[in-house]
């Protein structure tokens, strides 16, 4: 059995899939699914079942034995978060629990990190999961600093001795693709666009606040969700990994390379148009994220990533522009 947090969400959603295909089995989606379409992102897998977050640790206890890996992707995962009290309970206190689940159980936990953690960048985006490497970021926002400060809690335990037989967490940079319709305006530029621009409206990017970046300029290390999968399901592969990685690209690009990407995929002439970007969010902008992707190498990570042209064509002809945007 694998169980999979957060298993209707976005990347959780993708990863079930990726399960299903490579390894079959049992595979468990915990999550809620709302009022909304969300149900959708699941709708075509074979799930041994679909347990609320609330009952998470009674149906552990009743499958004891069964598990063998966990994947905790399940979070506030809103940047815009304020209730800090929530982000405290579902994102350092939760994942604590289930740490210590796991270490008791022997069960393998691959959990879900960010690049928020990095903040806005001014210490870099280097994964060092040292304790003292982790102590130089400043995160901008509650959201990133309580996967910080469960990357710490992390590290700290592991030291002690008290760790799963395999423990990973992922910092995910700039994730687009299918099954995130759900997020409203946390969905990628590319969902957000591709509509737009195929009904023959420009595309609309934010202006430059900071002299070193022209409008639309601003660099993001955007990763395709496939990417994503196919590091988990290595890592499902490669027990002896532990640690603390970046998950990206290595490559940053530019809000501008991206609609044209899109402009390209839809076989259109490129309409660019310029907004102001709100000023409740200027102060903790960031204007560069670039994943170092050195260690998941040196952990043996084989495969290329794909390119921002290939992931945005592949997402826009596939699954935005088709009957079924669905996986």
């Amino acid at each position: 059995m694998i169980i999979v947090t957060g298993g209707a969400g976005f990347i959780g959603s993708n990863l079930v899939a990726g399960l299903e295909e490579a390894v079959g089995g049992d595979i468990v989606v915990v999550d809620r699914l709302g009022t909304d379409d969300k149900w959708r992102n699941i709708a075509k897998r074979d799930l041994a079942a679909i347990v609320p977050p609330e009952d998470i640790f009674a149906f552990l206890d009743d499958h004891r034995g069964d598990v063998e890996a966990i994947f905790h992707l399940g979070a506030i995962s809103a940047t815009t978060e304020r209730d800090a009290d929530l982000i405290v309970r579902e994102n350092i206190t939760l994942p604590t629990k289930l740490w210590h689940w796991c270490a008791e159980t022997r069960t393998r936990l691959i959990y879900a990190s960010s690049a928020a953690t990095y903040g806005d960048g001014d210490a870099g985006f280097d994964d060092d999961d040292s304790a003292a490497g982790l102590s130089r970021l400043r995160p901008m926002n509650a959201y990133g600093w309580s996967k910080h400060a469960f990357d710490r809690q992390a590290v700290k335990l592991a030291a002690a001795g008290v760790h799963p037989p395999q423990w990973v967490g992922l910092k995910f940079f700039n994730v687009y693709g299918p099954n995130e319709y759900h997020k409203g305006t946390m969905k990628s530029v590319v969902a957000q666009i591709t509509p737009k621009i195929a009904a023959g409206e420009p595309a609309k990017l934010f202006t430059s606040h900071h002299p070193d970046y022209p409008d639309g300029g601003q660099l993001r290390d955007f990763v395709y969700v496939d990417d994503c999968v196919r590091v988990m399901l290595w890592l499902l592969e490669s027990p002896k990994v532990n640690g603390i990685f970046n998950l990206g690209t290595g490559s940053a690009r530019s809000f501008a390379d991206l609609a044209r990407a899109v402009f390209s995929a839809l076989g259109q002439e490129e309409r660019i148009e310029f907004i102001d970007m709100p000023e409740a969010i200027r102060d903790r902008y960031q204007y560069f994220t670039q994943a170092r992707m050195d260690r998941l190498r040196e952990a043996g990570y084989p495969d290329q990533f794909t390119t921002l042209e290939e992931g945005v064509r592949r997402y826009v002809k596939g699954f935005l522009t088709s009957d079924d945007p669905y996986r």
